[in-house]
């Protein structure tokens, strides 16, 4: 499993009685929609229409400007039989792994469960799922996260033990500018009771009712008791008022002396637009302490753009180390072997970007990226760090930059998509693998650090524990202590001298509920975009 904030994991914790947001969710009977008069397409076994017949055609049209736009609604009257066959189409045409989806009658099926239905249910040769990043986001949602980074709760990212019961949850990190921050809440926190409800154990309908009202507050302005327990055994009440929180991509930039070493360390948390001047700056920094080695703290980093994991890739290695290779190659399904179906555009490369992007317009600006020019980065993982930010490793390995990795597997996605809208909802399909400039994608169960590196996926590096009783940066704290001595000895302390896996929890970012016991996601609050590659095609000018 693989994290987000509660906001995690739960992209990848099981999804029980998800609801849907924005247009389209609730009718599941195709027919007519509400006396507009628009006949209800038909679903013929085998036959997929051109999806452009169904596209806007919605059963709740949104009317008037998009704010992100400026434009228009695309909608149009229509039906959720029309929205569930422009989805059928749509994945039939563009999903990676289409061969390998039952052809289903979509009548009985809500959208939105319908589209959970369109995916393989194949596993990898270690027995996990093949695809577990198929879902959606309400569009004005995912929209505001990735464009302002502003989410609704707490500022609490969460590592999760267990959702069900006894659960476990441990405070993470926070943003910084955050309820949590102002209440005092730290880093190794363990929640143990939510206003008077225990957290742990209780598992009534009317406890967990409790519990999600104050994890999942609907609106900014409630307040909600929290009891924890911190890293000394000392019990602690906070109350905390849900806010507005805006997440900081980039934290905790610091030059630090480690024995003969100047070395960079930065906490990479999401690949989402405004990360890109805060990763400039930081680099910057560094360039000017002149650090001879950089460690990237990517352990709950769960992805985002393509294009930003290219960029800092560019910022960290340079061109005398690129030598005009490039980041990742895309391959979609058999249907397109040397055109992007997206697109409609020739397959080409994704170059490491040396400019800087308008992610807005989605062009290059005339802005020169930094870059250190290093010979090998230091990256600290867990089974959180995902998607871009695997495809940062790999696209580093790929023009033989030394990786040294910290800590434990990653999640393991090598795959990516084109968010697409649809009646209000932004729909994510897995449309494509991607592969390094030696042609290496096949990392579906992780990149696994090694003290001897053997399989194609191991990473050269040290197994090491989340260390929850130091902050984050803290050069005493676990990863990062075991990153400076190998900085300095080119080698894992002898006391990690082990292969042996480590088993860690998930980081969360609000967007898990509990149901009875279960994890239930909460799309309301599916702002953060954890484990998952974006990509956007950049243009020239």
């Amino acid at each position: 499993m693989s994290g987000f904030k509660i906001r995690v994991g739960a992209l990848l914790l099981a999804i029980i009685g998800v609801q849907g947001c924005g247009g389209g969710g609730g009718d599941s009977s195709g027919s007519t929609n509400g006396g507009s008069g628009v006949t209800a397409p038909t679903w013929t076994a085998g036959q997929f229409s051109n999806e452009a017949d169904f596209k806007n055609f919605c059963a709740a049209p949104r009317t008037g400007i998009d704010p992100f736009t400026s434009a228009a609604y695309p909608d149009k009257a229509g039906t959720a039989m029309h929205e569930k066959m422009w989805l059928r189409s749509w994945n039939n045409r563009t999903y990676l792994w289409y061969r390998e989806v039952a052809d289903v009658d979509p009548q009985s099926y809500s959208v939105l469960d319908y589209f959970s239905a369109l995916k393989t249910n194949a596993v990898t040769d270690s027995g996990a799922k093949k695809d577990n990043f198929h879902f959606y986001q309400d569009t004005a949602s995912y929209k505001q996260q990735t464009q302002s980074g502003v989410s609704y709760d707490y500022g609490i990212n969460w590592k999760v033990g267990s959702s069900r019961p006894p659960r476990e949850f441990e405070v993470a990190y926070l943003d910084p500018v955050s309820p949590a921050v102002t209440a005092g809440v730290l880093r190794g926190y363990r929640l143990l009771q939510v206003d008077g409800v225990d957290f742990v154990n209780d598992n009534t309908s009317a406890g967990v009712a409790v519990l999600n009202a104050a994890l999942f507050p609907s609106v900014n302005g409630q307040t909600h008791t929290f009891k924890f327990r911190d890293t000394a055994g000392v019990e602690k009440t906070i109350s905390m008022t849900s806010a507005s929180v805006t997440t900081v991509p980039v934290m905790n930039v610091q030059v630090l002396n480690s024995g003969s070493k100047k070395v960079g360390y930065l906490q990479f948390n999401t690949h989402i637009a405004n990360a890109q001047p805060q990763l400039i700056n930081a680099v910057q920094q560094f360039k000017d302490n002149a650090v001879n080695e950089l460690v990237v703290d990517l352990r709950y980093n769960g992805g985002g753009l393509l294009a930003l994991a290219s960029q800092f890739a560019y910022m960290v290695s340079g061109p005398n180390i690129i030598q005009n290779r490039y980041f990742e190659k895309m391959m979609f399904n058999d249907k397109y072997p040397t055109t992007d179906p997206v697109t409609g555009s020739s397959l080409s490369p994704t170059a490491f970007y040396s400019r800087g992007i308008d992610y807005s317009a989605g062009v290059f600006t005339n802005q020169d990226l930094p870059s250190l020019n290093l010979s090998r980065v230091i990256v600290l993982t867990t089974d959180d760090t995902c998607s871009a930010s695997e495809a940062f490793i790999n696209g580093l390995r790929g023009v033989d930059m030394e990786i040294i990795q910290i800590g434990g597997k990653t999640c393991g996605k090598p795959y990516g998509f084109y968010p697409t809208d649809n009646c209000g909802n932004t729909y994510f399909t897995i449309q494509f693998k991607g592969v390094n400039a030696k042609g290496f994608g096949d990392y579906a169960d992780g990149l696994v650090p090694k003290s001897t590196p053997v399989f194609a996926a191991d990473v050269k590096g040290c197994v090491v524990s989340d260390d929850l009783t130091k902050p984050l940066g803290n050069a005493e704290e676990g990863m990062l202590k075991t990153a400076l001595y190998y900085a300095n000895n080119n080698s894992c302390p002898v006391a990690l001298q082990s292969d042996s896996e480590v088993v860690s929890e998930k980081v969360t970012t609000n967007a898990v509920q509990l149901e009875n016991g279960l994890a239930v996601e909460d799309p309301r609050e599916r702002e953060k975009l954890l484990d998952n590659k974006i990509y956007q095609p950049i243009k020239s000018e």
